[in-house]
């Protein structure tokens, strides 16, 4: 590797918070002080909710109706079942390994909650929703919705038998993701049997940062635990990972959208003024209805 790319930070998980009361998170970003607000744009939030178990219960736990604006949710399940239902008339449900990614754009309502029957049984639960901005002339977009299941992801298989790429978007080595996203964005689940070693290029401009998921890793050097986040700087194209254990990584790369930015509660826009119309809009109806 001619061009490797340090490593800016590592961060153990943050304490845990809850978000309603069905989601145990650990904020990576952005309420870091050691990250600005652009750090790892177009990625703007990175809330994951580390292995934790549920009880049995016929009250699906979650989070009620609340808006947004703005930009893109995002949510990956490792463990669990996940529903969703938006005011645009959108409702779904993913099992391990599938994604939710929802365009707020202009300006909707959702709710999110584990599954009815998943609940009834409890169990094991585990996933990251992160929040992806979109660029100004994207913000007031119509709202969309895809629901991925992981059979539909890219495959790239390594050879031997030593693991594979989950491409949930972007494209690697010409396998590209399911997922549309509105700026070049590279979202993968790296899949390595212990001892195997990769090499993994992008974009020296292209903000990066690697959340293990699972197992240790060697990453440039440097060894990493499980549900630590490791945050490359912008000096080189090359990552070097090497596996300890069976791994799983999830891996962001994107292109940078250098525009302002001005994010307060639900909403990410580039100005106060549109933060303002945004809970204007929001408190005339302008988001439509949804039930709780």
């Amino acid at each position: 590797m001619k061009n490797l790319r340090s490593i800016d930070h590592v961060f153990v998980p943050p304490p845990a918070h809850m978000v309603g009361d069905g989601f145990r998170v650990h904020n990576f970003f952005p309420g870091n002080s050691l990250m600005s607000l652009n750090r790892m744009s177009p990625f703007f939030l990175m809330d994951y909710g580390a292995k934790v178990e549920y009880t049995p219960t016929d009250t699906p736990r979650g989070v009620g109706v609340h808006p947004h604006r703005g930009f893109e949710t995002v949510t990956i399940s490792y463990h669990g079942k996940f529903a969703h239902h938006d005011s645009a008339g959108n409702s779904g449900v993913i099992g391990e390994g599938d994604v939710q990614w929802m365009t707020a754009a202009s300006g909707i309502l959702h709710k999110e909650y584990h599954e009815k029957e998943w609940s009834r049984s409890g169990g094991l639960m585990q996933m990251v929703q992160l929040w992806v901005n979109l660029p100004a002339q994207f913000k007031m977009s119509h709202p969309k919705y895809q629901a991925i299941a992981q059979k539909d992801f890219g495959i790239f298989d390594l050879p031997n038998n030593q693991g594979h790429i989950e491409i949930i978007a972007g494209n690697f080595k010409g396998v590209i993701g399911p997922a549309f996203s509105f700026t070049p964005i590279e979202m993968y689940n790296i899949k390595l049997k212990k001892s195997v070693n990769l090499n993994i290029t992008f974009p020296a401009n292209y903000n990066t940062g690697f959340l293990v998921i699972e197992g240790t890793v060697i990453i440039n050097e440097t060894e990493i635990p499980s549900d630590n986040f490791v945050l490359f700087s912008n000096d080189g194209t090359d990552i070097q990972i090497e596996a300890l254990e069976n791994t799983i990584i999830l891996t962001l790369s994107g292109e940078p959208i250098n525009e302002a930015i001005f994010p307060y509660g639900p909403f990410v826009m580039n100005t106060k003024q549109e933060i303002l119309q945004a809970y204007e809009d929001f408190n005339n109806g302008k988001f439509g209805v949804l039930l709780d």
